[in-house]
């Protein structure tokens, strides 16, 4: 009820989120997981993410998670971020969606929801 995240079981899929348990104290309105990973979104439109290689570390599109986020969706070993002016944030598994390089122009803009 306060926004906290508490996490257990396997640390490689994101059992253990002791690298990122300061940012998971408080806002957090969604979580969501994939193969071994979970990405949380704050109150404030931040994405915080955790686990293993599938997307636990999102610090390559940092910068573009630090606000706006409205939907995370994770598949396999990736995520997809909606932003609310509707552009698309992809990251982990490259080959599983995590780059989005080759569809990035039709990303930018209108998407209301990803699955």
């Amino acid at each position: 009820a306060n926004g906290s995240v508490v996490t257990w079981g396997n640390a490689d899929s994101g059992g253990d989120s002791t690298a990122v348990a300061p940012l998971l104290t408080e806002g957090v309105v969604q979580v969501c997981r994939n193969a071994g990973a979970f990405a949380a979104i704050k109150a404030n439109g931040s994405v915080v993410s955790w686990g293993n290689g599938f997307g636990g570390d999102s610090s390559a599109v940092s910068p573009l998670l630090t606000e706006g986020v409205v939907q995370v969706c994770g598949i396999l070993k990736a995520f997809a971020a909606i932003k609310a002016n509707g552009s698309v944030v992809t990251w982990g598994n490259a080959s599983d969606g995590g780059d989005s390089s080759a569809v990035a122009p039709l990303l930018t803009e209108g998407v209301v929801q990803v699955c």
